[in-house]
């Protein structure tokens, strides 16, 4: 049975991955900052709990620690968590609200990473899947037909340019590891102020098609509901 963990997974996308791997037989270990949140949500879903604050070591750390004495190893890390920050004009910008949103973005991507390589090498078949965004895309952004050209999110959109590059720095390094990234699309979700066209089942395509690859699919992807993506 395959064991998968995902961040930020007690509402919108973390939650709705959550669900759909649970109905394809997956064991999914719901990580949530929030202990009641994720407690409520594991448990409507019939997931495993797991608290953890992507921003904070001793949670990262703490919560590998938890998975190792339980289940021993994961076969599928889904780094969903994530924050938009500041919309707009940039003009009164700051380096901490810039701090702020690479701190659950980027940094907490690698943070969880790291915690968790251990355990994912105990897996024949090991997987990453950062959910990252076509609003960190160049291409994407420069295309005035597509909607991610006329959103500003500054903070936003440079994390999660940053963290397509470091998924294919990932896939470089780890050859024994999958690691792959999903772009969901405009899905309404918090994030958005659920002003996305996609439903968050739309929006988890990708992921969820990541996720339940069959061994060798590739590594270095980044990945829509659609199909594979350029990276630009």
């Amino acid at each position: 049975m395959t064991i998968t963990f995902i961040t930020g997974a007690n509402k919108g996308l973390g939650r709705e991955t959550a669900r759909r791997l649970i109905e394809l037989g997956h064991t999914v270990l719901l990580g949530a900052r929030d202990p009641e949140r994720g407690a409520e949500a594991a448990a409507a879903l019939g997931a495993r709990f797991v608290p953890i604050d992507v921003t904070d070591d001793a949670s990262v750390a703490a919560a590998a620690a938890d998975v190792a004495g339980h289940e021993g190893s994961i076969d599928v890390l889904i780094n969903n968590a994530g924050v938009h920050g500041p919309s707009g004009d940039p003009s009164a910008l700051t380096g901490a609200d810039a701090l702020a949103v690479l701190d659950v973005n980027l940094a907490g991507v690698v943070r969880t990473t790291t915690a968790f390589l251990p355990l994912l090498r105990r897996s024949a078949d090991p997987v990453i899947v950062n959910v990252s965004s076509g609003m960190g895309s160049l291409a994407h952004t420069h295309d005035p037909s597509r909607p991610e050209s006329r959103v500003v999110a500054p903070l936003y959109t440079a994390s999660k340019a940053a963290l397509t590059m470091l998924t294919t720095q990932y896939a470089k390094a780890l050859p024994g590891i999958r690691v792959n990234a999903a772009d969901p699309g405009y899905t309404a979700t918090d994030l958005n102020g659920h002003t996305g066209p996609q439903t968050v089942t739309e929006g988890t395509d990708a992921i969820v098609g990541l996720a339940t690859e069959r061994p060798g699919a590739g590594s270095g992807r980044f990945v829509d509901r659609h199909g594979e993506v350029a990276w630009s």
